[in-house]
């Protein structure tokens, strides 16, 4: 029996990894799987939710990280993921996505001499000034097994010089999750509890640094979305830090604008399958409209996922009040493009990877 350790750091984590588990679990003669929570991302009620929408089993082990700046953050996941992989000597190790635990985990385990290997790698969106690009990067330089979702990411590495027999083109494990839980986003009472018509609003996420963090931009942007709200009601489930900022700068949350806490997976897949309209700066909510047929547009400079661009249905604008409301009214003109879904984002990608896996640990 092999020994797997799987890493999840932040919320969109879970999504990556629980259909990966969910594969080896349907092997128990062959695989030994467990969760690490390095608790870089923690809310007891919300991770709580998680493990439920997901039908995830609990971490056998939390790390309790929490945050810091992000040397600090990264030096405690490193410390206790260390201790982690000592006690439990897996095999093999799974880190995914970009975020700080990502590329410490991957730094520990590799170190350590243990086959490591990253899922969602190679995506590049050429802007070091973001901290996840530099997460990406780095970690793709240093694992054993990289694991892509789409085109982008298998150019990517190889212009980059990695060996291709270590490149893997699997698909999307985050569209395996939205697959999964689809059938209970169709029951979900959500809008009925926020007070807004399904096919009707426009589903707002907003938690960028360079988007919540200055005043001036955060201020605009609240601005914006109260001109969305003329048009159609707006759903904006905020991010702690962009509460935090709101309330900190004083600003006033517009009329027809729909605060609400975050949502759990499944309660925010609902939103997201039936809104109108949904304005971003999410990485990840680019993958799970497009795979959802669901029009996107997304507010930053730079996007690391382009197939959501040339075969989905997202459009990236400007972060700027002109940049928004055009690409709005060019949606609201019927303008705005009906997409397609991208090559293997077909609900299997888990079970590829966890196929992989076993023929490079000789384990079948």
């Amino acid at each position: 029996m092999k020994r797997v350790l799987s890493v999840v750091g932040a919320r969109p984590n879970f999504m990556k990894v629980a259909p990966i588990h969910r594969a080896f679990a349907a092997r128990p003669d062959v695989w030994d799987h467990s969760i690490v929570h390095t608790g870089q991302h923690y809310d007891a009620k919300m991770s709580d939710a998680f493990f439920q929408d997901l039908d995830m089993p609990h971490p056998a082990w939390f790390l309790g990280a929490g945050g810091g700046s992000h040397a600090e953050q990264s030096a405690k996941v490193m410390v206790g993921f260390e201790k982690v992989c000592q006690e439990a000597q897996p095999d093999y190790v799974i880190v995914v996505g970009d975020v700080n635990s990502t590329i410490a985990c991957a730094l520990v385990s590799v170190k350590l001499g243990i086959r490591t290997a990253h899922v969602e790698a190679g995506l590049r969106s050429f802007d070091r000034s973001m901290p996840e690009e530099i997460n990406r990067l780095a970690t793709d330089a240093i694992v054993d097994d990289l694991f892509v979702t789409e085109q982008s990411g298998l150019d990517h590495l190889l212009r980059e010089g990695v060996d291709a027999s270590r490149v893997h083109f699997v698909g999307n494990t985050m569209i395996d999750s939205l697959h999964y839980a689809r059938p209970k986003a169709m029951q979900s009472p959500v809008h009925e509890r926020i007070g807004v018509e399904p096919g009707s609003y426009c589903l707002v996420t907003m938690h960028r640094p360079s988007n919540v963090d200055d005043p001036e931009q955060l201020g605009m942007l609240m601005s914006v979305l109260g001109q969305v709200g003329t048009v159609m009601p707006v759903v904006f489930p905020v991010h702690p830090r962009t509460r935090k900022n709101i309330e900190l700068r004083g600003l006033s949350v517009p009329e027809g604008v729909h605060v609400i806490d975050p949502a759990g997976y499944v309660d925010f897949l609902a939103l997201m399958m039936q809104a109108r309209l949904v304005l971003t700066d999410s990485g990840g909510i680019q993958e799970e409209t497009t795979a959802l047929g669901v029009a996107c547009i997304t507010a930053r400079t730079t996007t690391e996922r382009p197939s959501t661009t040339t075969i989905g249905t997202n459009v990236l604008v400007s972060p700027t009040r002109d940049g928004i409301m055009t690409a709005v009214g060019r949606f609201l003109a019927g303008e705005h493009p009906a997409g397609a879904v991208p090559p293997l984002w077909d609900g299997h990608a888990a079970e590829r990877i966890v196929e992989r896996i076993g023929s490079i640990l000789g384990a079948f």
